[in-house]
């Protein structure tokens, strides 16, 4: 095959799972609609550009990416977030970040809002696959292909959904899909040498 015909099938690959795929490799509910999703941070399709946003397990300074989206649909009551990694865990998946109860006028989140008091008020993490509330980056087996992380946002219709902070990311993405009105992703690579 050839290098143009393989980064041509990836790049369909890739736009498949941001398009399909509601952050813990569910398909997206039939009639949401799709939320603009970007970051500053993250180029969608790209590995990371900063080991900044890596777990401290791999030496990175474990910082949450910038993101911010749009296209809200009309009786949106907050947003959700969740970053999760299908090629983990035997094939289970690995949750790295849950954020609910963003206000419905908030229309991003900044670098660094996980852990530095960046959150608006109100806002809930949950409990990642690490054990631990907030956002925990990538950490991938060294010597595995890179792995794909999908940062999915989710427009609710409920302001507050019935959760705390020890929802884990597999309870708390069913309870977002229930209450989706649109949702929107971005997904991005990282391997370890």
């Amino acid at each position: 095959m050839s290098m143009k015909k393989r980064r041509v099938l990836v790049s369909l690959l890739l736009s498949a799972i941001a398009a399909l795929v509601a952050s813990d490799g569910h398909t997206v509910m039939a009639g949401s609609t799709s939320l603009r999703v970007e970051s500053h941070s993250l180029r969608e399709g790209a590995g990371l550009p900063s080991t900044r946003f890596v777990d401290g397990r791999c030496g990175g300074e474990n910082v949450s990416p910038d993101i911010f989206w749009r296209n809200t649909p009309k009786g949106t009551k907050s947003f959700a977030l969740t970053m999760f990694d299908p090629d983990a865990g035997g094939g289970r998946g690995w949750w790295h970040w849950i954020v609910f109860g963003i206000p419905a006028s908030v229309g991003n989140l900044p670098e660094g809002a996980s852990r530095s008091g960046g959150m608006p008020a109100g806002v809930v993490q949950g409990t990642g696959d690490f054990g631990e509330n907030g956002y925990q980056g990538p950490c991938p087996p060294q010597g595995d292909t890179p792995h794909h992380y999908v940062l999915t946002v989710y427009a609710l219709d409920e302001a507050n959904v019935a959760l705390d902070a020890t929802a884990t990311g597999a309870k708390a993405a069913v309870l977002f899909r229930q209450h989706a009105l649109a949702t929107g992703s971005i997904v991005f690579l990282y391997g370890r040498p």
